[in-house]
């Protein structure tokens, strides 16, 4: 791939691309990401490239993006060409399918995210102070080596809202998605969370968690040093399951989970659900620093609301525990607005190479982000919290 030019008259700033994320030092890369999740720290993004989960034959390249002044790394963004749109969670397949009726060739593209993550976080990553510049030379660099190696479009998917104000300042679309956030507002206990709910929802939450709890499972919360290789067994069998039926096959290897042993303990909550001596279904949390991130569930036996209770209700009690200001449950899912999960804002941005399909995309965009922000409204205001004085069971 091309390289860019990107060299202002001064001389002092360069963009350059990475072979990859082991050709970075840790150091360098982690004083970039201030956005305090476990995503885009080095180790996590090494952990999918050495384990093969990302790399040849994925359809995720990687192509690290630095900005230097100076000889010293001030920004940089994860980016990969993509050779599908597989992983994503922010879907652009109608605008691959247009572009390739119309005759144009939509793959490859430019992608800056973190791979199959749909958790919102910073994709430009600077140094404190190099924010604007920063952000800027990145945005200018991805979409000049677009251009000169005649790809399609760049997205940078699940940015922050700054970051998305800074794109569409220098011409990127902005997309508005939304997912379902849970708030902890200020509560003490997870009684203290119920009791913010409506009596309905209270109780049906309440009838939720004694069905999950019925069953005589045995139900242990991991992280740090507690967290063993016999438990990353468990869990791949589990989410080998889930994989299979969700996407085909498995987006992360074996090994992705071996990396997560050796470099990331203490960023995993795990919550295993066990018969007797034998695991039998499982829920994957990161930690952040402000927040509690479910990504993955899996089970090879079927107990009724076990997932609501893995999933959703522990992440909430473990977050009230450990102080957490909320919790993201993935993407999708208005499922989880009973449980607590209101609809919060995601960010997106986008460069079209050709005129044409950019203002067609535009004008989707606009009716787009308009739906979304009534959608937003409506899903709210059908949330379970009450409205009047408490209400007694």
């Amino acid at each position: 791939m091309t390289h860019p030019p990107v060299t202002p008259p001064n001389m002092t700033q360069t963009a350059s691309l990475a072979p990859g994320f082991a050709a970075i030092p840790a150091a360098e890369w982690d004083a970039l990401a201030q956005g305090g999740d476990p995503f885009t720290t080095h180790r996590f993004l090494l952990a999918l490239e050495t384990s093969g989960s990302i790399g040849p034959g994925t359809g995720w390249e990687a192509h690290p993006l630095l900005i230097h002044r100076d000889g010293r790394l001030i920004a940089a963004a994860p980016m990969f060409a993509k050779s599908h749109s597989q992983g994503e969670y922010i879907f652009d397949h109608a605008w691959a399918e247009a572009y390739e009726r119309a005759g144009g060739r939509y793959y490859p593209k430019l992608q800056i995210a973190v791979p199959f993550t749909p958790v919102t976080g910073p994709r430009l990553l600077t140094l404190p102070g190099h924010e604007a510049e920063g952000r800027a030379a990145l945005i200018n660099a991805a979409t000049a080596i677009a251009e000169q190696n005649n790809l399609s479009s760049l997205h940078i998917t699940f940015c922050t809202e700054a970051e998305a104000m800074a794109g569409e300042a220098e011409g990127l679309l902005p997309r508005l998605t939304q997912q379902f956030h849970w708030q902890n507002n200020g509560f003490s206990s997870y009684d203290d969370f119920l009791a913010s709910l409506s009596s309905r929802k209270r109780k049906a939450l309440r009838k939720e968690r004694e069905t999950a709890n019925s069953h005589g499972l045995r139900i242990e919360a991991l992280t740090g040093a507690a967290l063993q290789p016999a438990h990353w067994q468990a869990f791949w069998t589990f989410y080998q399951d889930t994989g299979a039926r969700k996407w085909g096959r498995p987006y992360l290897t074996r090994a992705f989970f071996d990396a997560l042993q050796a470099t990331m303990r203490d960023d995993i909550l795990l919550f295993l659900a066990y018969d007797g001596a034998r695991p039998v279904a499982g829920a994957l949390n990161f930690i952040g620093a402000e927040c509690l991130y479910g990504r993955y569930w899996g089970c090879i036996e079927d107990y009724p609301c076990l997932h609501f209770e893995l999933c959703y209700h522990r992440a909430i009690n473990w977050a009230i525990a450990h102080g957490l200001p909320r919790v993201e449950a993935g993407a999708q899912g208005e499922h989880k607005l009973a449980r607590g999960y209101l609809p919060a804002q995601t960010h997106s941005l986008h460069w079209l190479r050709d005129p044409g399909f950019a203002r067609a995309v535009a004008a989707y965009l606009a009716q787009e982000r308009a739906a979304v922000g009534e959608e937003i409204e409506v899903l709210t205001a059908y949330g379970p919290f009450r409205r009047g004085p408490l209400q007694q069971d």
